[in-house]
C-alpha cells in the first residue's frame, strides 16, 4: 500500500514539474516573439521589401499593391483600407506616388501610425511633359500639385535607399522599443547590402563607352544621377502617358545621333512605345525595371530587390559597353 501510495507521489510531483516548464517555456516563448505581433501595412514593393528585411520575424508585413500590379494605375479598395486600420504602423514610399488624400485619412488611419519612407530625401523636379494641353486645360495642370511633378522613384539609387531603410528601422523601433536593437541589427545588415549593390554600379559602369539610356517611361532620374548616366525617356513619370508625335519624333532622332544601341522597356508596362522606337531605329530591347511591382512569377523565382536591380545593371553594361 506504501509502494502504491509513493508511486502517486511520484506521479504528481513529475506532472507538477512538467505543468511549470510547460508554463515556463510559454513564458520563455512569449518573451522571445515580443514583437511578432506588430502588424505593419505597406504600399508598395520597395517599401514591403524593405521593411521585411528590418522587421525579420519581429513583426508581420503586408503589402497592399498587388504583385505584378501598376502602382502609379493603383486605386485602394474597401478592403485596403480597412486593413490599414488594424495595423500599428503604415509605410508608404511618398506623396507624388500613392493616393494619399485617400490613404492618410484619420478615418482610414485609426491608431495606425503613418510614415513616409522617403521623408528627408530631396526629391528632383520630373521631366516636363509634354503632352497637348492648352486653355483650361493648361492653365489645370499649372494649378496641379507640387508633388505631382516631382521624381519619386528614390528606391532606385542603392545610396538614397539606404537612408529610406533608417526611417524604417526609426519607425520600427519606435513602435516596439524592446526590439530596438533588433531592428537596428537588420537594417545595418542590409545596408550593407545596398552599400555592396551601389559598389558594384560605380565599379560597372565607371568607364562604359556610352552613358545615355532611353527608357519607357521617366523613372530612372535618381539611377542616372548617381552614375552620372543621361536618360531619355519616351514618357513621362506617369507609364501611361501618351508622347505626341514630336516627342516620338525627337527620341528616335537622339537615338540615330548617339547611336543608341538598345531602348529600354519595363516589364509590368506595355512594350509598344518601345518597340515604335526600336523598329524605327533598329535598336534592340532589353529590360530594365524600376522594380515598383514585382510580378507572382518573380517572386515565386526568389527575385527582390537586390537581385533586380543587378539584373538592370547586366543590361545596362550590355547597352553601353557596345
Amino acid at each position: 500500500m506504501k509502494s502504491v501510495r509513493l508511486l502517486w507521489m511520484i506521479v504528481a510531483v513529475v506532472a507538477a514539474g512538467a505543468l511549470f516548464l510547460s508554463g515556463c517555456g510559454k513564458q520563455a516563448d512569449s518573451t522571445a516573439t515580443a514583437g511578432s505581433g506588430l502588424k505593419v501595412v505597406t504600399t508598395m514593393y520597395p517599401v514591403y521589401e524593405f521593411a521585411k528585411q528590418v522587421a525579420g520575424d519581429k513583426a508581420e508585413v503586408s503589402m497592399l499593391i498587388p504583385p505584378g500590379a501598376e502602382p502609379h494605375d493603383w486605386e485602394p479598395s474597401p478592403k485596403d483600407l480597412a486593413r490599414i486600420k488594424t495595423a500599428k504602423l503604415f509605410l508608404y514610399q511618398s506623396a507624388g506616388l500613392e493616393p494619399v488624400d485617400k490613404l492618410l485619412k484619420p478615418d482610414v488611419l485609426g491608431d495606425a501610425k503613418a510614415v513616409e519612407v522617403s521623408r528627408g530625401i530631396p526629391l528632383m523636379e520630373g521631366p516636363a511633359e509634354e503632352e497637348e494641353a492648352d486653355g483650361q486645360e493648361a492653365e489645370h495642370a499649372a494649378k496641379d500639385t507640387h508633388h505631382e511633378h516631382m521624381d519619386v522613384h528614390v528606391w532606385l539609387d542603392p545610396v538614397a535607399a539606404q537612408q529610406e531603410v533608417d526611417t524604417i528601422v526609426q519607425a520600427l523601433s519606435e513602435a516596439d522599443p524592446q526590439n530596438k536593437a533588433y531592428y537596428e541589427q537588420n537594417g545595418e545588415k542590409f545596408k550593407a547590402e545596398l552599400q555592396a549593390l551601389d559598389q558594384e554600379y560605380r565599379t560597372t559602369l565607371a568607364n562604359v563607352s556610352s552613358r545615355d539610356i532611353v527608357t519607357s517611361h521617366a523613372a530612372f532620374g535618381y539611377l542616372a544621377k548617381r552614375y552620372n548616366l543621361q536618360q531619355v525617356a519616351i514618357m513621362g513619370l506617369s507609364p501611361d502617358s501618351e508622347p505626341t508625335p514630336e516627342k516620338m519624333a525627337n527620341v528616335v532622332q537622339f537615338c540615330r545621333e548617339h547611336n543608341v544601341k538598345y531602348i529600354f522597356f519595363e516589364t509590368i508596362v506595355s512594350p509598344k512605345l518601345a518597340q515604335t522606337i526600336s523598329k524605327e531605329t533598329g535598336a534592340g530591347l532589353l529590360v530594365l525595371n524600376p522594380v515598383e511591382s514585382l510580378g507572382e512569377d518573380e517572386l515565386k523565382q526568389g527575385k527582390n530587390y537586390l537581385t533586380v536591380m543587378r539584373e538592370n545593371l547586366v543590361n545596362l553594361k550590355k547597352a553601353l559597353q557596345e
